[in-house]
């Protein structure tokens, strides 16, 4: 994989779309995140580095509303996400966060084509109109072409793009992206980072790009260092 060929834009100064302030987390004697900061900006991509074990998917995780904190904050658009209930998180999940996770995590009962539709079903849009966006986004990644095909007879590049699919299909707010390049080839993974970074410029989502490739930290608008469970 190659850097872009040219360096991204820094975008305008925004107030933050989701914050987070001195987040602490622990499994056990096991501490995951000790006073950890974040501030995503709209139609920003903040690329989260460290080695295995350094905290970044508890970052994530957290950011996203999947895991508690044990102290600390989160707040997305003026809310305190932390502080939500799990229905209410759960919600937000479905409508407002997109997920890219390096294995896809496709449902394998369901076509390519329903993958893509099932959290635009999940909301409550019917099936023609859910299916007939999810179709326009698998146009978008060159995926047409497995709209009927499931998920085990796809190479891994094939579905990747769908997994890519299906997490921008909903028009998210923030996108969590964790490796989304790391089961992808050189090219693959160049066309999924550009359409990331198209989309977040388009629609001012915020992008939280977890990953320890420097190549793809490239793509972001900053960095941020996780080490032993502390931002930097």
């Amino acid at each position: 994989m190659t850097a872009p060929a040219e360096a991204a834009t820094e975008p305008a100064v925004a107030a933050p779309l989701l914050c987070a302030t001195a987040l602490a987390k622990h499994y056990g004697p096991t501490t995951a995140l000790h006073d950890a900061s974040v501030r995503l900006a709209p139609g920003e991509l903040v690329a989260v580095m460290g080695p295995s074990g350094s905290g970044k998917s508890t970052l994530l995780h957290c950011l996203a509303g999947i895991v508690r904190p044990d102290a600390g904050t989160v707040e997305y658009d003026g809310r305190r996400l932390d502080l939500l209930s799990d229905g209410e998180r759960s919600a937000l999940r479905r409508t407002d966060f997109g997920f890219l996770f390096q294995f896809g995590q496709l449902v394998p009962e369901l076509t390519c084509l329903e993958n893509v539709a099932l959290p635009l079903r999940l909301s409550g849009l019917r099936r023609r109109p859910a299916e007939a966006k999810a179709r326009e986004w698998l146009e978008r990644l060159d995926a047409e072409g497995t709209a009927k095909q499931r998920p085990g007879e796809l190479s891994g590049g094939q579905a990747h793009r769908v997994a890519t699919a299906r997490a921008l299909v909903t028009g998210p707010r923030v996108l969590f992206a964790d490796e989304p390049t790391g089961a992808l080839d050189s090219l693959s993974g160049e066309r999924v980072l550009q359409l990331i970074r198209a989309t977040a410029r388009e629609t001012g989502a915020a992008v939280l790009l977890v990953t320890h490739d420097s190549r793809v930290a490239a793509y972001a608008d900053r960095e941020i260092v996780v080490r032993d469970g502390r931002t930097r």
